[in-house]
């Protein structure tokens, strides 16, 4: 029985990382394409609270509404790191 529709090609998870065709494998392109996504995606801006920051340069960010430019991650503006340093700071606050 035939599938209706297009077709697509077995394992292909190729994305953004398909600009390296069979090189390099496909764990590591797999890999690349999911810090790409992220690093390319809008996030929510640490001063406005809008969906509307984006990377401009390695670990530069900026938000298009409050024009807001901070440092972040490489590839994410807010690292796992500094999420558990803000936390960090939140308790002992409350403790006072």
């Amino acid at each position: 029985m035939a599938k209706a529709g297009k077709q697509r090609a077995k394992g292909r998870i190729s994305g953004s990382a398909g600009r390296y065709g069979p090189r390099y494998g496909r764990f590591i392109r797999k890999r690349v394409n999911q810090i790409e996504k992220v690093a390319k995606a809008k996030h929510v801006c640490p001063k406005c609270e809008t969906i509307a920051v984006k990377r401009k340069g390695t670990g530069i960010w900026e938000c298009r509404k409050c024009g807001n430019k901070f440092a972040g991650g490489a590839y994410v503006p807010q690292t796992p790191n500094l999420k558990v340093a803000l936390r960090t700071i939140e308790r002992s606050l409350i403790k006072e």
